[in-house]
């Protein structure tokens, strides 16, 4: 656990340093869960959204992008169960004051289970060589399947007990199992009860005549009142999604762990409508074709696996996380669910308009099933950022800091570097930034030892170096350095172009989905 603190700790001194995110209003001493991104943080941020939305929406013929407004009638959140049912169960602990998710801290425990569980197949693994055969020992070791079967006992009764709304026995399995405090060690808990993460606030300019409304805690609900204006004007036909990225909020009592719990953050969503009964057809294809967007990053297949809710909500029929193992351990990155019929219907009955589609082949109107995938840009933004910072011991023995970002994500792409700041350098390094940056975000760099700059430009993810000397004066040609391998190549300023697009293309990357 310490040495993941220590990791943990240097992402996000690495994330200030080097202008990928800084905490809001830091000057007054900031707020808490709340952050801002920096000149880099922003452009990793915009890559992102931007890598989602040409796999989602310009990748396929039949997905069509919108973007809602964040203000939304205060009786879409009555439809869609967010004012009575958007709780999260908390719980305080006595002697510390703290307050934690009574929900988490459970599933914090049950990992801790499937953690040993790990821990004793790879013991076995090496043991055994190439004759280990896993999914025997899963099932007949004791004390594996003593552990999985534990874990799945504890996340079954806790989904039941909320699902019942049963809190004194949430708390009961907390006292059971001897939680503590993760800070203090104390077991000395409060009754667990239900908080509303919604952010209140009013439209209008008089008070007394002003209209409650709420800032939107997802995005989803503004595809679903515009699911009767995006059909019509785009003609759409089942099956068909609707997607849009944007900013949500939720008044989160216990924000922690840096950007991946926040009270204002974006999410990337997209809502797919098909034909009741083709539902589950449709989230088995939508959980492999995101799986294999995640793994068109290069972030490591052992990263990433699939969580099965043992608690549904009040929408779904089956619902599954993509968790990441972020620095503090596997947790969501993104969810698959399929939402059946709930959310048309609720804003059917509660606007009085019919939302649904008439169906030539069966000649017949229905509300259509959705399969929702929703990903956090903020997580998203996390995950690649916490996988690509890496210490790096070099043949020498010296070290390096690099941030290994996938260059189609990277910031800048290349950085230009004259030799020396005299004899015509820096002119000719500026006629190469002239003409790629109409294809590229590329950087001038004329401070330090060129080795300096090459470590510099390594840990805020560059690429690419394009070293500018005085044989470029003689012949034209560069050095252009690789950020991954610090490989050096002499090559024609007139290749640069096609050398750096292969690497940071969009298409080349989807390509390997």
């Amino acid at each position: 656990m310490a040495k993941q603190d220590d990791i943990f700790k240097n992402v996000i001194s690495h994330a200030k340093e080097y202008g990928y995110i800084f905490q809001s209003s830091e000057i007054y001493d900031g707020l808490s869960a709340v952050y801002d991104y920096g000149q880099n943080g922003a452009e990793l941020k915009k890559n992102i959204r931007d890598y989602w939305w040409k796999a989602m929406v310009q990748m396929h013929e039949n997905i069509v992008g919108i973007d809602a407004a964040i203000f939304m009638h205060p009786t879409t959140w009555k439809a869609s169960g967010h004012t009575e049912a958007f709780n999260d169960p908390l719980i305080d602990n006595k002697d510390s004051k703290k307050r934690y998710r009574a929900d988490v801290l459970v599933e914090d425990y049950a990992e801790k289970l499937n953690i040993k569980a790990q821990k004793e197949i790879e013991k076995a693994q090496k043991r055994f060589g190439e004759a280990f055969n896993e999914e025997e020992f899963v099932t007949t070791n004791p004390r594996v399947v003593g552990y999985l079967s534990k874990k799945k006992e504890i996340l079954e009764r806790m989904a039941r007990s909320l699902e019942a709304e049963d809190l004194t026995d949430v708390k009961a399995l907390i006292e059971e199992l001897g939680i503590a405090d993760p800070e203090t060690g104390s077991k000395n808990w409060t009754e667990v009860r239900q908080f509303n993460l919604m952010f209140g606030t009013k439209l209008g300019a008089e008070a007394a005549h002003a209209m409650d409304l709420y800032l939107r805690p997802e995005t989803a609900q503004g595809i679903f009142v515009n699911f009767a204006n995006v059909q019509k004007t785009g003609r759409m036909k089942i099956p068909f999604g609707i997607a849009q990225t944007g900013k949500a909020f939720r008044n989160e009592i216990v924000a922690r762990q840096f950007i991946f719990r926040m009270r204002e953050f974006e999410q990337m969503e997209m809502q797919f409508f098909v034909r009741p009964g083709d539902e589950m057809k449709w989230y088995d294809y939508w959980k492999e074709n995101r799986l294999k967007w995640h793994m068109s990053l290069g972030l490591g297949k052992e990263n990433y696996r699939f969580h099965d809710h043992e608690k549904l909500a009040h929408y779904a029929n089956a619902a599954a996380d993509i968790e990441f193992n972020f620095p503090f351990g596997f947790k969501e990155l993104e969810g698959i669910h399929s939402r059946t019929d709930f959310d048309l219907k609720a804003h059917e009955e509660h606007s009085g308009k019919k939302l649904q589609f008439f169906d030539a082949e069966l000649n017949k109107n229905y509300v259509p099933y959705v399969v929702e995938t929703s990903i956090g840009l903020d997580r998203m933004f996390l995950a690649v950022f916490a996988t690509a910072l890496q210490e790096e011991t070099l043949e020498d023995g010296s070290t390096r800091t690099v941030l290994r970002l996938p260059a189609v994500l990277a910031p800048t792409k290349a950085a230009v570097l004259p030799l020396v700041k005299k004899d015509g350098l820096p002119d000719v390094a500026r006629e190469i930034i002239d003409d790629l940056k109409w294809d590229f975000n590329v950087a001038y760099d004329e401070k330090d030892a060129v080795g300096r700059r090459y470590r510099r430009q390594d840990a805020l993810g560059t690429p690419f170096c394009i070293t500018v000397d005085h044989q470029t004066l003689e012949d034209k040609t560069v050095t252009i350095r690789h950020r991954d391998t610090m490989a050096q190549d002499r090559v024609a300023i007139t290749e640069l172009r096609n050398i750096i697009d292969d690497e940071v293309s969009v298409r080349n990357w989807l390509m390997k989905m």
